[in-house]
């Protein structure tokens, strides 16, 4: 790895999060600085691609400069006094859990602009689009860069007004009430989860997230550590989302465009479970340890209802199509991390932690391809698809039908894809949970989870057979447009990464295991 200063490391880290904020303030400009197009909507989305490509590569350089050898230590640390008064200061840090999230974050990000500039979404003024997406993009690096619980409640409430405005100006039918929907329960949420942040933080003492994980709780009884879990676990779960507190996100994916449904699943839903691993677990373990049980049968619930509702859009395309599907599929794999979270291991929160990064590249595969179906087709009902007309992806754009198929088998788990690892760690983790856990009741859980694997296959390849293989086309019937080049640029990278993960696990477990030991032995080296 490059030999990086601490100081140069400390200016990538800020400027990934405030270089998004300000390209998003020259996006508004008449003309954005030292770039023109053929028009003015072209320079602004040149725009979007240059600033989230710059963020890309100081990602990329301080993953390089991270020093791998020890992971589990906050590296490019800055902390200044912001509010004296309250003590809330702006401490931002990067560590073996929360890298990974950051190179994701940039990445989908870029991909999205890059696919926006030949694929724009119809609405209004790209201007403010653009704007919104690299504000996005600044809320969500923030949430998993700061190490104050004040600022990480400003950062994770920053993305929803961008996201709010994605759905609703630039979405499909229904995107208002969509928008409105995600937005409410959000808030709400959140309001929850504040509450929870200031009783732990004045009960503590501080809100500097470093300080309470070394702490481990003990300066905060276990009744108080309980009203804090279940207050700040409200808001994540709604985040996450855990079943039964999903019900936004299926109109929110259906309704939004395919970048935003891309954003939405891989890296907003992160943010709800990276405040479980980074907040909930080192800052009130007691209060976890006394609620993993329920968070671990709402995790089983969510599997199987996630992998049943996808099963029952897949056999009939009822209320929706294969945006919706790949929504629902979300609360099963998000159930996942979340009963890797719940068993309070280091081999389910590893579990966890993969699951999330392969979640986020596989499913922003799947959302692009979903979205490209649907400009070919105009339309993504699976009925109507399988109908009369006939989809036969693989006779009409061979090439999109098999990376589809190939997302698809990505998706279920199969093994060298990234997708088994983090499934199968969060199961071994739940074979044998933390200490005082009930393990039957885990063996329980795991059982669920697995058969939720086996429901997660039936769908998917439902889905691959009516979608790829559907009735052939007439032979007077022209092929469709297969994978265009911007697609192919903007997809590739999730698919090289979702084969990288899985035949090389060790990459990111690496960095994640012994940051993961160090936050549940409460800080210690």
């Amino acid at each position: 790895m490059l030999d990086i200063s601490e100081s140069v490391m400390q200016f990538l880290l800020v400027f990934l999060v405030a270089g998004p904020l300000a390209g998003a303030a020259a996006a508004l400009l008449p003309a954005p600085p030292g770039l023109r197009g053929k028009s003015p909507d072209q320079a602004v989305l040149r725009h979007g691609v240059t600033v989230t490509g710059a963020i890309l590569a100081a990602a990329i350089v301080l993953a390089i400069g991270f020093d791998h050898g020890r992971p589990a230590r906050m590296q490019a640390t800055t902390d200044i006094s912001w509010i004296p008064a309250l003590d809330v200061r702006i401490h931002l840090g990067v560590d073996g859990i929360s890298l990974p999230l950051l190179v994701l974050t940039a990445l989908l990000t870029f991909l999205c602009a890059l696919y926006s500039y030949f694929k724009m979404p119809a609405g209004p003024s790209p201007k403010a689009f653009v704007a919104l997406l690299l504000v996005l993009e600044s809320g969500t690096l923030a949430t998993f860069a700061v190490l104050d619980l004040l600022l990480f409640f400003l950062a994770f409430e920053m993305v929803l007004i961008p996201m709010y405005f994605l759905v609703a100006r630039w979405g499909g039918e229904g995107r208002r009430a969509a928008a409105w929907r995600f937005i409410l329960y959000t808030l709400l949420g959140s309001v929850v989860m504040l509450l929870g942040l200031l009783l732990v933080g004045l009960k503590a003492g501080t809100f500097d997230m470093v300080a309470l994980a070394t702490d481990n709780g003990r300066d905060i009884t276990t009744s108080v550590q309980v009203i804090a879990v279940l207050a700040i676990g409200v808001g994540l779960a709604v985040k996450t989302p855990m079943w039964p507190l999903h019900s936004w996100l299926p109109d929110a994916h259906t309704a939004a465009p395919t970048v935003g449904s891309v954003l939405l699943a891989g890296v907003l839903l992160k943010m709800g479970t990276y405040g479980f691993v980074r907040i909930v677990l080192p800052i009130a373990p007691d209060g976890m340890h006394v609620l993993a049980p329920y968070l671990a049968a709402f995790a089983a619930a969510g599997i199987v209802y996630g992998s049943l509702a996808c099963l029952a859009l897949a056999r009939t395309g009822a209320r929706g199509d294969l945006k919706r599907l790949i929504a629902y599929s979300s609360v099963g794999h998000m159930g996942f991390v979340l009963l890797g979270i719940a068993t309070m291991t280091p081999t389910g929160v590893n579990g966890a932690l993969f699951a999330n990064v392969a979640h986020g590249l596989i499913t922003g595969l799947l959302f692009f391809l979903v979205g490209a179906i649907k400009d070919r087709y105009g339309t993504a009902d699976l009925d109507t698809l399988a109908g009369a007309t006939g989809a036969a992806l693989y006779g009409r754009a061979p090439r999109l039908g098999g990376l589809l198929a190939f997302a698809a088998v990505a998706s279920l788990g199969l093994p060298g894809l990234a997708g088994f690892w983090g499934e199968m760690l969060a199961l071994f983790g739940a074979f044998r949970p933390a200490e005082g856990l009930s393990r039957p009741a885990f063996l329980t859980f795991m059982a669920v989870g697995a058969f939720g694997t086996l429901l997660t296959a039936a769908y998917l390849l439902v889905v691959v057979r009516r979608v790829c293989m559907g009735a052939r086309p007439d032979a007077g019937r022209p092929p469709l447009p297969d994978i265009q080049r911007y697609e192919f640029a903007a997809w590739s990278p999730l698919a090289v990464l979702t084969v990288v993960a899985g035949l090389w696990p060790a990459v990111l477990l690496g960095l994640t295991d012994p940051a993961v030991q160090k936050l549940l032995a409460g800080g210690k080296s």
